[in-house]
């Protein structure tokens, strides 16, 4: 199965005031590339976001389907859906769905009350982390993470160590040229940008 596994990776990191994710754009099944431009992070609601490693048409329509619910939630409760909630309903519906052999894993993450992501598995388990990553080159990127991830690091930090951690593991794997995409939520919103991957 692994061979087949879209190749790519994605971080997530909390930071003083929010959270970021950063994913590189390429999507390749073993040796072969498939799409060079392709957006992996994802606006839930304006709080939370996710980010993917595997098959995005898949998580294209769960985060579609996930953000509905999250809206109709959120008029039920006259509040905010907090992450865990949104990570919740995400990892049940895709339990359900069995989008799993598929779809290898996701960071979903935001901020309501405070900054916090959460890694779902194909179990359905959901796991609250400061950091995480997940894709073919997370171990690369957990190289990078581990030792330099610091609590409360303001959002410059956080969006640099994200970049690097994903460079780290796009230059093992034949990526380099290709882009990042970073979604920084905050409490004020959501902000996304894309940038080249340089060595």
């Amino acid at each position: 199965m692994s061979m087949y596994m879209p190749g790519a990776t994605a971080v997530g990191i909390t930071f003083d005031g929010g959270v970021v994710f950063a994913s590189e754009k390429r999507i390749a099944f073993g040796n072969f590339l498939v799409s060079k431009s392709t957006k992996k992070t994802f606006e839930i609601t304006p709080k939370v976001g996710a980010t993917c490693a595997g098959l995005v048409a898949d998580m294209q329509i769960l985060s579609l389907q996930i953000a509905a619910l999250a809206k109709i939630r959120k008029m039920e409760l006259k509040r905010d859906v907090p992450p865990n909630s949104v990570a919740k309903m995400m990892s049940n519906m895709m339990y359900e769905r069995r989008y799993f052999p598929l779809l290898t894993q996701v960071i979903v993450g935001g901020v309501v009350d405070r900054p916090i992501l959460y890694t779902l598995d194909p179990l359905g388990s959901v796991l609250p982390d400061e950091y995480a990553a997940v894709g073919t080159g997370a171990e690369m990127a957990l190289g990078v993470l581990d030792p330099q991830f610091k609590e409360n690091m303001s959002e410059s930090e956080a969006v640099d160590l994200a970049k690097k951690a994903v460079r780290s593991a796009a230059l093992r794997d034949s990526a380099s040229g290709d882009g990042v995409d970073i979604m920084v939520i905050t409490k004020d919103g959501i902000k996304e940008t894309t940038e080249k991957i340089t060595a």
